[in-house]
């Protein structure tokens, strides 16, 4: 009876002792969730005052100019970057205006090209953003008054309307994304009245 007693309690005792090794060997677990939100963010850099040159007068008929926007984003889907002006015709005076540029195709822009008898006021735009299918594969705006021929130029819409000029799929590098956009101005066998001409033209950088 003692040895079936003894017998027994050796068993109960290892068993125990198994089940104890057996936990401390295989652990338990547990898992914790880490959670963290990345707000996302746009900023555009001032873009600086353009001032055309070479002044238009009875001797020269061309003038450029250029400016720049520099797009910071996070946005997991890129940006857009896009322009319009803010009246009709978009470049005017006191006493007259340049007309907005016309293309072959209304709203595709073009290589620069105005009709005798008109004055026409047009853009383009070029960067590592900025489709060279659409705006050409131009780096310059030109130079001496003249457009880059390179370039493909369209006119602002009568309706103030947003065109894109640049635009991306990802996020931006964390110094940004610069584009720059060209002005040309032109005269063709008629003359522009004497004065100053202003057009105000507006760059929205949104998140997509």
């Amino acid at each position: 009876m003692n040895k079936k007693f003894v017998i027994s309690f050796l068993i109960l005792f290892l068993f125990v002792q198994f089940y104890s090794l057996t936990e401390y060997a295989f652990g338990v677990t547990d898992q914790v969730v880490v959670t963290l939100d990345v707000d996302s963010g746009i900023t555009i850099s001032d873009g600086a005052a353009v001032t055309m040159a070479p002044h238009i007068s009875i001797t020269a008929n061309g003038s450029i100019g250029s400016s720049t926007w520099t797009v910071i984003t996070n946005g997991a889907s890129g940006y857009s970057l896009s322009v319009h002006d803010s009246t009709d015709p978009a470049l005017k005076s006191a006493t007259d205006s340049f007309a907005n540029y016309t293309e072959a195709t209304p709203g595709t822009p073009e290589v620069w090209s105005v009709p005798a008898a008109s004055k026409e006021f047009g853009y383009s735009a070029y960067g590592t953003d900025t489709s060279t299918a659409t705006w050409g594969t131009g780096t310059s705006c030109g130079s001496a008054g003249a457009p880059t021929g390179t370039q493909k130029y369209v006119g602002f819409a009568a309706t103030p309307t947003d065109k894109i000029i640049a635009t991306r799929a990802t996020v931006t590098p964390t110094t940004g994304i610069t584009t720059t956009i060209c002005f040309a101005a032109e005269q063709d066998t008629v003359f522009a009245a004497a004065g100053t001409y202003t057009a105000t033209i507006t760059g929205t950088a949104v998140t997509l």
